[in-house]
């Protein structure tokens, strides 16, 4: 027995002899980004977590007019004797009017945080995404504990704002590549 032999079935092993078999196909090119293509669209739920900063912007809004509204009867009526020895609004005018004044300077930086927060969706990377999620549970947990009655909206809107930019797609979006 020969190995010289290519008819020789017991010979060793022949390569692979061009024409025989399929081609073998080019490489597949991945597109620029690593192989996922580039998002234009704000996803719908970080959109919606968009308008939720935006209404808790209006609340925020509406609360500082309101605890200015109260600071402001609560310092006047300070001075007015028919309401001197009612013990209901004693309870209400404890609070000090510098301490109504820190509140309604907190309410308004809030309020102004809220707004660049939610001005920062189509620009903001990855920190932004973070700082929004921070924002969202120190909101939940101030709807929850000072604010309760005021806040239960706030908490409800912080505990979404949280959930959809933490997700999936808040992170794809807040990652996306920006050319």
């Amino acid at each position: 027995m020969s190995y010289g032999d290519p008819n020789n079935p017991y010979g060793a092993p022949q390569g692979q002899q061009p024409g025989y078999g399929y081609p073998q196909a080019p490489p597949v090119q991945q597109p620029y980004g690593g192989g996922a293509a580039p998002m234009t669209a704000m996803p719908g739920n970080v959109s919606a977590a968009r308008v939720m900063l935006w209404v808790i912007v209006g609340l925020q809004v509406i609360g500082v007019g309101l605890f200015a509204f109260y600071a402001a009867v609560v310092n006047h009526a300070k001075n007015d004797s028919t309401v001197q020895n009612d013990s209901s609004f004693q309870r209400l005018a404890d609070y000090s009017t510098g301490i109504l004044v820190a509140m309604i300077v907190f309410a308004l930086a809030w309020g102004v945080f809220a707004a660049v927060l939610a001005t920062k969706f189509n620009t903001g990377g990855n920190g932004v995404r973070v700082t929004i999620l921070v924002f969202g549970i120190i909101t939940a947990v101030l709807g929850l504990y000072p604010f309760v009655v005021v806040g239960l909206v706030h908490l409800v809107l912080a505990i979404l704002i949280a959930c959809f930019v933490g997700g999936a797609n808040g992170k794809a979006w807040f990652n996306r590549a920006r050319y």
